[in-house]
């Protein structure tokens, strides 16, 4: 059972990050190195978690799940913010 929680986890959570990641990163590396980087570390990040949870067999109590959610939170709001800076 916990096994089946772990892959449909996954495969949302990987949906959802995939579709962010289509959507989302316009982040220009020459006019916003720290913010590039920092999708850069959100992604690094969130694929570690992934591996965690592969790796364990569980889902981490759910918060693996819910540290990558975040993430992909994070990861909307580096790109939000190179747009803002953009229009000043």
């Amino acid at each position: 059972m916990k096994i089946r929680k772990l892959v449909v986890g996954t495969v949302l959570s990987l949906g959802l990050f995939a579709s962010g990641v289509v959507v989302g990163q316009n982040v220009s590396p020459h006019r916003y190195p720290n913010l590039f980087a920092a999708q850069s570390f959100i992604e690094q990040a969130i694929d570690k978690i992934s591996v965690a949870q592969r790796e364990n067999e569980f889902d981490l109590g759910g918060h693996g799940n819910r540290a990558k959610d975040l993430l992909n939170q994070a990861y909307q709001e580096v790109k939000l913010a190179s747009r803002a800076e953009g229009h000043r």
